[in-house]
């Protein structure tokens, strides 16, 4: 089962959403269980005291604190990365606000039926990918992480580095053919370098920045394909 969150301050907005998720869900098969917050301190009280959710709806023009810190506080305070976040607003001049927490979609307003339903299916494949486990061999042991936690692959001569929340592990292998066998949000920006996507806060022209800290140098041969990965999913 997915836990939907929607957080506007319009009422018949949020029935109009909560509708649309739930034929989705209908249609679909799949299990939704869909919350409903009209303001940024509910939903971060929310959270702040263990609720979960998969994804949330979320508009920007909050009556007090906005739908930009309440994505910050989810991002950064809460450091949850896994959450996907759609935000909603009645103006387009946000949406390049927005990179660093990270938004899985943004959608303008009147939000159609149409616009729901590419970004749930977008969520529960991200969803579904994230959960799914990466394995590799160290010495004579073997290992799993999940996708989702991997923030990006480092070579190093004969070994590549795992680095993920929290953890650090190695393994023998080679950059290139590590890349063909992982799922499209992983990409190259240097011949040392494989970073997931969904862990990027902040990009320029010769870097990324990592949402561990960590500042990721983009080679020459790389930074158009990295431009269009990112700027243009």
């Amino acid at each position: 089962m997915y836990n939907i969150g929607i957080c506007d301050d319009g009422i018949n907005i949020c029935s109009s959403i909560e509708e649309m998720i739930l034929l989705y869900a209908e249609r679909n098969k799949v299990k939704m269980d869909v919350k409903i917050w009209y303001t940024g301190e509910e939903l971060c009280k929310y959270l702040e005291q263990g609720g979960h959710l998969d994804v949330l709806f979320l508009d920007i023009e909050l009556f007090k604190l906005s739908g930009i810190e309440v994505g910050g506080f989810i991002r950064n305070s809460l450091e949850d990365r896994g959450m996907q976040i759609v935000y909603i607003s009645g103006e387009p001049a946000y949406a390049q606000k927005l990179f660093k927490s990270q938004p899985l979609d943004f959608l303008v307003k009147p939000i159609t039926r149409r616009q729901i339903e590419d970004s749930l299916d977008l969520a529960v494949k991200l969803l579904e990918k994230n959960a799914e486990k990466f394995q590799f061999q160290d010495g004579r042991d073997y290992y799993y992480m999940a996708y989702g936690e991997i923030i990006y692959f480092e070579s190093q001569g004969r070994k590549i580095k795992i680095v993920a929340a929290g953890a650090e592990k190695e393994f023998y292998g080679g950059i290139r053919e590590l890349e063909k066998k992982l799922p499209g949000e992983f990409f190259t920006i240097h011949q040392s370098y494989v970073i997931n996507k969904t862990h990027v806060v902040r990009y320029a022209y010769e870097m990324v920045e990592m949402d561990n800290g960590m500042m990721l140098p983009i080679s020459k041969a790389y930074r158009k394909q990295v431009r269009e990965k990112l700027l243009r999913g």
